[in-house]
């Protein structure tokens, strides 16, 4: 794709890097076959090769970004699957990415968005005010459909019908290795995960020790910075990242670390890119690339560690693959091999590379196309009569969850399960 910077724009690291990836495009449409936003709606402008010719416009004329330009873009999930088939290695993260800051800095969204935008930035990534806020949906939940808005309405649904107490698991301690230390690793104990589904960082932690590991959650850790990210909020996002350098970093340069452990794809594929988030920042530049180069889905550090393997346990398990995984950390295999090898029978749904519509926030800021996809995606899942579905990721467990019957664990709760930890509650009775 041909573009038409000035060299002073192009002085502009953000703008720079954009040129890159709008240059490398060549128009030809694959991504449109797997776009989730593109097959719901059918509008030209809502695929990637649509929004491309959209961010280009905006940024190469140097405006503030306008109505069109926007409502586009924010329907865009960042499920990532156009990466994946593009032929031509098109960043979209990173485009995408960059556009949203833009739009965040140039245009006065209307009130409403504003504030509910603010106040999922101000409260997700807090894992206090999260659950308080989960406390008050969960009271209000019976007026939803008084709420004249559809986003607070997904708001006061998104409220689970139990919030977890809190587990102490997820306070900054090292739980030392079972047997022999094989590694020493950290576990990123997240934020939105610590108030809806304490159950997966206790799995966790017990599976990693259990294969010899020693698990440390790290003094100061905390949200990474995703949700925030997403919304363009670039200074809360680098903020929320940059705190999680410092404190991961304190940790490795003082007792070593193997790795750094994330369960929540989501964030995984936010930590894996906080290299590039950083690299024009020269006090954290070189910290964050290492950070990013430590990072791995829990998934992706027990294939490398090696599971045993179990009998089979006459278990028809339905495996969601998350975008932020298959697509943002381009891992496929390794869940599913893992069930497997534990002894699960594992199934895959039709259109397996197709989001859920959760992505973050975005089953709460675009709940109309959320819900269609959600819809599609408990059907395919349902279709392979499974006893349980597994997932890598909170929001997924949470989306899927709330269409269907069926249980929704982690995957790291069932292999944890099958090592002897305990039967995961969502299966107990």
């Amino acid at each position: 794709m041909q573009t038409t910077f000035t060299p002073e724009q192009l002085k502009d690291p953000g703008i720079a890097r954009s040129n890159e990836i709008l240059r490398s495009c060549v128009h030809c449409g694959f991504c449109t076959a797997t776009c989730p936003t593109y097959q719901v709606l059918g509008d030209e402008l809502d695929s990637p090769r649509g929004r491309i010719y959209l961010i280009k416009n905006m940024l190469e004329t140097g405006r503030p970004a306008d109505e069109k330009t926007v409502k586009h873009i924010d329907r865009c999930l960042s499920c990532l699957a156009c990466m994946t088939t593009c032929p031509s290695g098109v960043h979209y993260m990173h485009l995408v990415d960059h556009a949203r800051a833009h739009i965040e800095k140039t245009y006065k969204r209307p009130l409403m968005d504003r504030v509910l935008r603010g106040v999922l930035a101000r409260i997700i990534p807090y894992p206090g005010r999260f659950r308080l806020a989960l406390l008050a949906a969960k009271i209000g939940r019976p007026f939803a459909r008084l709420m004249p808005d559809a986003r607070l309405r997904a708001m006061l649904e998104m409220a689970p019908k139990a919030i977890p107490p809190v587990s102490r698991n997820d306070d900054p301690q090292v739980f030392p290795a079972v047997g022999e230390r094989r590694m020493r690793v950290a576990l990123m104990t997240g934020c939105a995960q610590k108030a809806l589904n304490t159950d997966i960082n206790d799995a966790t932690i017990r599976l990693l020790t259990r294969l010899g590991c020693e698990v440390v959650v790290a003094k100061g850790a905390g949200c990474c910075g995703a949700l925030t990210h997403h919304m363009g909020k670039e200074g809360l996002a680098h903020g929320s990242a940059a705190v999680n350098i410092r404190a991961w970093m304190a940790e490795k340069q003082q007792h070593g670390l193997d790795a750094i452990v994330i369960n929540t794809s989501g964030c995984g594929t936010t930590v894996k890119d906080y290299g590039h988030m950083f690299r024009n920042d020269p006090a954290l530049a070189g910290d964050a690339k290492t950070v990013a180069e430590l990072a791995r889905d829990v998934s992706e550090l027990l294939a490398k560690i090696g599971l045993p393997e179990g009998p089979p346990k006459g278990m028809r398990v339905a495996y969601h693959a998350a975008c932020s995984l298959q697509h943002g950390q381009q891992i496929k295999t390794a869940p599913k091999d893992l069930l497997k090898r534990a002894g699960f029978q594992v199934v895959e749904p039709a259109d397996s590379h197709l989001c859920c519509g959760s992505a973050g926030t975005y089953n709460l800021l675009q709940p109309t196309i959320s819900q269609e996809l959600k819809a599609r995606k408990v059907a395919t899942l349902e279709a392979k009569a499974p006893q349980v579905i597994a997932a890598g990721n909170i929001g997924c467990m949470m989306q899927i969850g709330s269409g269907t019957s069926i249980p929704v664990v982690h995957t790291v709760e069932l292999l944890d399960w099958a090592t002897g930890g305990p039967k995961p509650k969502a299966l107990q009775g």
